[in-house]
């Protein structure tokens, strides 16, 4: 086992480190694992698996989502959306800084995606916060923890794909993300509130105040986006529509919200349809590869033997949930988070079960470590995100964000020691 372990790593990481697409290298990875270690026709096993990963229902609402938050992207929400909040931060400790944990945490319930988020956030926001004298380090580093609620907040593209992979309830998934979502919202918050208290001088003061009624007005252009919030969720948790009916609802509600804005035209419409098939292919891909790999460890006989090696060292939960957060983030910082997921399952889901772990619970875990190493280098893509709207060098960027990192760490010990934040809603569902 050990022999074959460390074979297969060492092709995994030369096929990554020479460029080779993810995908392929899953696949290439499957394939050496069944021809050198198996007697296993390895071209039946691939093309039965490739062709069946690829017609999977719960798929569906994949590319919805995705479709539903490039449209989101390209319309005015964004902009709507600061007008609306900026009102009602100005006496809150920290002020406007909250915008970008506010701001982020709505997105991320109509995008999906931690780098939508990012880009369409960091748009708005940057410039605007900068040009008004707040600390950059702390725009830069909460816009970079923030947009990670792209990936935990429902509906979310990685729980949709570690559903998949591990034959888990999308609706459960998604429901299971909201409390945590909220959770570090008020973290990020609360954080921003003690460092204005520390250092008062470099946040800058108040403007005027605005009357009342003049809130409301702004804040009316934050209904279509909470409406949208709420018939998309709400519809789940109620049990009016599944994830993929939904989804396809999410679509329709974003193209009219958009027309209704007089962002919609056929130019925008196109390069939405576009965004999403591409991003919806690459993920379809991978999905591919890692069913092949999955079914190829299994021949091997690989998981169960290392499921087996961990449980003879008989590590408590506790020890065991410790070492896979530490394998995650090291993981994470040189793949993406749904390449993550996906390399990752076959191997990892056997021990988990062993240890008497929730699935449930262990999906909103992983999704929020995947979160962590979405700002550390070299492979953070909303470092990526945030260079190239700022300028900076990604270690600088990666040092801004660490603050945020750590209180995401501090959610993965509350969520361990208070294991109902995750599990409450879904077993709140019934059967539903």
């Amino acid at each position: 086992m050990l022999t074959m372990m460390l074979v297969l790593f060492v092709i995994l990481l030369l096929l990554l480190g020479s460029g080779v697409w993810v995908a392929f290298s899953l696949m290439a990875l499957g394939w050496i694992g069944l021809s050198q270690f198996t007697s296993i026709p390895t071209g039946n096993v691939m093309a039965s698996n490739v062709w069946g990963s690829s017609y999977s229902w719960e798929l569906t609402a994949l590319p919805m989502f995705i479709w539903m938050g490039e449209i989101l992207f390209r319309s005015r929400l964004a902009d709507d959306m600061f007008t609306g909040l900026s009102p009602w931060m100005q006496r809150i400790p920290g002020r406007l800084l909250h915008t970008n944990v506010v701001g982020c945490g709505l997105f991320a319930a109509v995008s999906g995606s931690s780098a939508a988020t990012c880009a369409t956030m960091g748009k708005m926001t940057l410039p605007e916060l900068t040009r008004r004298g707040y600390d950059e380090r702390l725009v830069i580093g909460s816009l970079a923890g923030s947009a990670t609620l792209g990936l935990l907040i429902p509906p979310s593209i990685i729980l949709i794909v570690f559903a998949v992979a591990t034959d888990q309830s999308i609706a459960r998934l998604f429901i299971a993300g909201v409390f945590p979502g909220l959770m570090l919202i008020g973290l990020f918050a609360i954080y921003i509130m003690i460092w204005a208290w520390r250092f008062p001088y470099r946040v800058p003061a108040a403007e005027p105040g605005v009357p009342l009624g003049e809130k409301l007005r702004r804040s009316r252009r934050l209904v279509p986006m909470l409406a949208l919030i709420v018939g998309v969720i709400g519809s789940i948790y109620a049990g009016l529509a599944s994830p993929t009916e939904a989804a396809a609802v999410g679509v329709v509600l974003s193209l009219l919200l958009a027309r209704v804005q007089g962002s919609m035209n056929g130019p925008v419409f196109r390069d939405a349809l576009l965004g999403a098939v591409r991003t919806s292919i690459m993920i379809a891909f991978i999905l591919a590869g890692a069913s092949f790999l999955t079914a190829a460890m299994g021949f091997t006989g690989l998981p169960r033997d290392l499921a087996a090696w961990i449980a003879a060292m008989e590590l408590s939960p506790w020890m065991l949930l410790a070492a896979l957060t530490l394998f995650f983030i090291v993981l994470g910082c040189f793949l993406d988070g749904i390449s993550v997921v996906v390399l990752t399952t076959s191997i990892m889901l056997p021990m988990v079960e062993a240890a008497g772990i929730d699935l449930i619970w262990f999906g909103i875990f992983l999704v929020i470590v995947v979160e962590m190493s979405q700002i550390t280098p070299p492979v953070g893509f909303n470092l990526f995100v945030l260079q190239g709207m700022t300028g900076r060098d990604i270690l600088s960027i990666a040092w801004a964000a660490m603050p945020f990192f750590l209180l995401m760490m501090l959610g993965v010990i509350l969520i361990t020691l208070f294991p109902q934040i995750v599990t409450f809603l879904p077993e709140a569902m019934g059967n539903r």
